[in-house]
């Protein structure tokens, strides 16, 4: 069955509301999962929503679980004096930066509808990235 994701371009969005929201589509996603087995039914029928979210942050540094804070080169003092947000997050990798007109993208997709594979989604998505970029003349690579 073909899958319809929804995309919401949020605008201008602070990196809080937008976390929540996205936590939320989450926990709404996993609740009718939790729904169908309770009602006998797999997990992968339950009616789940897929979404590409793109906002652009106001300034914002995010650090993962696998990242180092010493690797953020200034102070929450001085963070504050730049007009910088700062969170601890729960993806991987270290510390990122987001800001005004840098476009970021946030898919929330339920993957047992399409492949349940992790490497493969990843993969897919680097592969999409590389072909955008080459359509705008510019070389990408894994």
């Amino acid at each position: 069955m073909r899958q319809q994701v929804i995309f919401e371009d949020l605008g201008i969005q602070a990196y809080q509301p937008t976390w929540d929201y996205q936590e939320q589509l989450l926990k709404d996603n996993v609740g009718m999962k939790a729904q169908a087995r309770t009602e006998g039914r797999e997990a992968s029928e339950a009616a789940t929503q897929h979404r590409l979210i793109l906002v652009e942050h106001q300034p914002v540094f995010t650090l993962g679980k696998n990242g180092n804070r010493a690797n953020v080169l200034v102070s929450d003092e001085q963070l504050k004096v730049l007009g910088i947000e700062f969170f601890h997050i729960n993806r991987g990798g270290d510390i990122t930066y987001h800001g005004l007109q840098q476009v970021v993208g946030y898919p929330i997709i339920d993957l047992d509808k399409f492949k349940p594979d992790l490497g493969w989604y990843l993969r897919s998505l680097e592969e999409v990235i590389i072909q955008v970029l080459a359509e705008y003349g510019l070389k990408g690579e894994r």
